[in-house]
């Protein structure tokens, strides 16, 4: 198993919206969804990990990724001769868990959580094997939990790959509607997953596990790990702080004090993490590189991939984070309204573009 995300979030979901529907005095209620999130996937180009990767900016969830028990298979090899015959293998015997191929240990309990989401490929109009084998051995444990679909192919429609899901989770609660990306849409992925969760109604709410960045005229959220680390950091906030500039990728600061760390080796910094480096040094990177060092993760700048490197600049810059306040103190019942959202400091805003907003008394993310 390869944890993209370690964030282990403990809170349960706040309820992102319920949308009032008048129909003959009758009242319609759609609740999102709530409780702990697993976003479980399989990528062999990489095309769905860069999906998912935006995608874990955007929520709170546990991230696993599904691995071949046999490493260095080139299943496009011979126009995808392995690929293939994985999948006729599956096609011609279903319920057989030998038709399935051997993947490893995901390491992960999918009835500790209520929502699932189901990144994978497509091999030949099915759902690639090695998702399928992981979902054979597991769909039965997700009855009743609610269960999201995304989909990376090049051009071929994704109704095989729904209709294996449903095979293999024959009692998940599917949401509607899934999330198809072709090849060519991969770049786009931030502002598909974006419009996705606000269709599936999917929480992306912000509360006491966020923390806003200023630089300059610029404001930023940031969200913290559910660690000890993050926890110190936002006790030490309101913080303004003078980050040096190294290595033209990210802006470093020694603390007075130290924190308390569990480092390991990430493997991948994403711009946007808020790292620190020892017990003392924190961090905030704007670029995405790969690294052999190791850091203790306090959090991630949400949306921060264009907008963060111009804020921050190529020289030292003055960093403040501070407690995730609004100017809104109390909004009142006939304010809430379904197209009245208000901005972080007060503003009424009716058609909202991408950004965090308080709407019917609840933070949330568009």
């Amino acid at each position: 198993m390869r944890l993209i995300s370690t964030t282990f979030y403990r809170l349960l979901f706040s309820i992102l919206a319920m949308m009032i529907l008048s129909c003959n005095g009758l009242e319609v209620l759609a609740t999102a969804p709530s409780g702990r999130t697993l976003v479980v996937y399989y990528s062999f180009t990489g095309n769905v990990r860069s999906i998912v990767n935006t995608l874990d900016e955007k929520i709170n969830a546990d991230v696993v990724e599904i691995q071949p028990a046999e490493e260095g298979l080139d299943y496009a090899a011979n126009n995808y001769a392995i690929g293939s015959s994985l999948i006729a293998a599956i096609r011609n015997n279903p319920n057989d868990a030998s038709s399935y191929p051997a993947i490893k240990d995901a390491g992960v309990d999918v009835e500790g959580y209520d929502n699932i989401i189901i990144a994978t490929p497509l091999w030949w109009s099915q759902m690639a094997a090695p998702m399928q084998t992981f979902l054979f051995h597991n769909g039965h444990k997700m009855s009743d939990k609610n269960i999201a679909l995304i989909v990376s192919s090049a051009s071929s429609g994704i109704g095989g790959v729904v209709s294996d899901a449903k095979r293999l989770i024959p009692n998940g609660n599917f949401l509607e509607p899934n999330l198809w990306i072709k090849s060519s849409q991969v770049s786009n992925a931030s502002s598909m997953t974006s419009q996705w969760l606000e269709q599936i109604i999917f929480p992306t709410i912000t509360n006491d596990d966020t923390i806003s960045v200023k630089v300059g005229d610029n404001t930023f959220y940031a969200i913290l790990e559910d660690n000890a680390t993050a926890q110190a950091f936002k006790e030490l906030c309101p913080l303004t702080i003078n980050m040096s500039e190294l290595n033209g990728n990210e802006k470093y600061h020694y603390l007075d004090t130290t924190l308390p760390t569990h480092a390991s080796c990430p493997g991948t910094i994403n711009a946007g993490d808020i790292m620190l480096y020892g017990s003392s040094c924190v961090v905030v990177f704007y670029k995405t590189f790969t690294t052999t060092y190791s850091y203790t993760k306090i959090g991630h700048i949400v949306d921060s991939s264009q907008s963060l490197p111009q804020a921050l600049g190529d020289g030292d810059v003055t960093v403040s984070f501070g407690h995730d306040e609004t100017a809104i103190s109390t909004i009142r019942v006939d304010e809430m309204s379904d197209n009245i959202y208000y901005t972080i400091d007060g503003r009424v805003v009716t058609n909202p573009g991408p950004g965090i907003y308080i709407h019917k008394g609840k933070k949330i993310k568009l």
